[in-house]
């Protein structure tokens, strides 16, 4: 199956300084549901059938220990490991049984900038995944900073079967099933993380969860608004460690007839001054603008 690819981003694993108090916040907040702890780490689960979607380790400063993509079959994640060996990597570990929550079977690897992913089929879903107002069903999507963006691209599209869909001055919006992305890719001086997207049900969710947020002293850094890129509705702000976390909604779905733009398109689709489709959602933040880049993989 040379056609094998990414179907989608599983989870993410961040590094926190402090396990219990981000655990807090990330249920009782953010809306998740804890579904295991292993050796002082602890799993979130949304309203989806995905096992967990977050994982908190306890690290001494903030890190994005790992992004998790997942792939159909075990076949499919042997061929794209087999792909990626075509790649310079400076870690490309052998696919085997995972002994992590929810078993499955995956490999991990860092790519040449020092990003961390792993591959893994056959994890253990759930069965009860109807969505519930004002919860995260899913990772949505991770936006990563890339020091080198074109071969950062190649590894996405040629390694791991993603595809792009636009282009703006300074991102890349890369797809690997019917959501018009799953991550992109920003310009950076170095390899970090620019945020991390849930997905919410609908625009009325991303309102709930918004205002749920702003009642336990969280105020929106950006938003509310509508992308252009995607079209989908957002809200962003600064979690436990200042990471970056959005609620987000109704990305548009797209398929292989989807009309690829480029950033010049995107520069003139929207009056001066605008930051998003509506027009009301204003810059971001200070305090965002700080964070954008200053999260390194552990």
């Amino acid at each position: 199956m040379n056609d094998a690819r990414v179907t989608a981003v599983r989870s993410v694993e961040l590094g926190v300084r402090n396990v219990e108090s981000a655990s807090g916040f990330y249920s009782d907040t953010w809306n998740l549901d804890p579904v295991a702890e292993v050796d002082g780490a602890r799993y979130f689960r949304g309203t989806g059938p995905e096992h967990h979607i977050l994982a908190l380790h306890r690290r001494e400063k903030p890190a994005l220990i790992r992004v998790n993509l997942a792939a159909p079959d075990a076949e499919s994640v042997d061929v794209l490991r087999a792909r990626l060996s075509a790649f310079a990597l400076p870690e490309l570990g052998m696919p085997g049984e995972l002994s992590t929550p929810g078993g499955g079977y995956g490999f991990a690897f860092a790519d040449e900038e020092g990003r961390r992913f792993a591959v893994s089929s056959d994890v253990a879903a759930h069965a009860d995944a109807a969505d519930s107002r004002d919860r995260p069903r899913k990772i949505s999507h991770c936006v990563l900073n890339a020091p080198d963006m074109e071969r950062s691209v190649a590894l996405f599209t040629e390694g791991l079967g993603f595809t792009v869909s636009d282009r703006t001055g300074h991102l890349c919006f890369l797809r690997c099933n019917s959501d018009h992305h799953s991550i992109a890719l920003g310009t950076g001086d170095a390899p970090t993380l620019h945020h991390i997207a849930f997905e919410m049900a609908d625009l009325d969710s991303v309102m709930r969860g918004a205002g749920r947020m702003r009642d336990a002293g969280y105020p929106i850094e950006w938003g509310v608004g509508r992308h252009g890129p995607g079209a989908n509705v957002f809200s962003y702000f600064l979690g436990p460690d200042d990471y970056i976390i959005e609620y987000t909604a109704e990305v548009e779905q797209v398929d292989d007839s989807y009309p690829k733009r480029s950033a010049e398109y995107w520069a003139t689709l929207n009056p001066p001054g605008w930051t998003d489709r509506w027009g009301i959602a204003g810059p971001p933040s200070e305090r965002m603008k700080a964070a954008q880049s200053r999260i390194a993989f552990a």
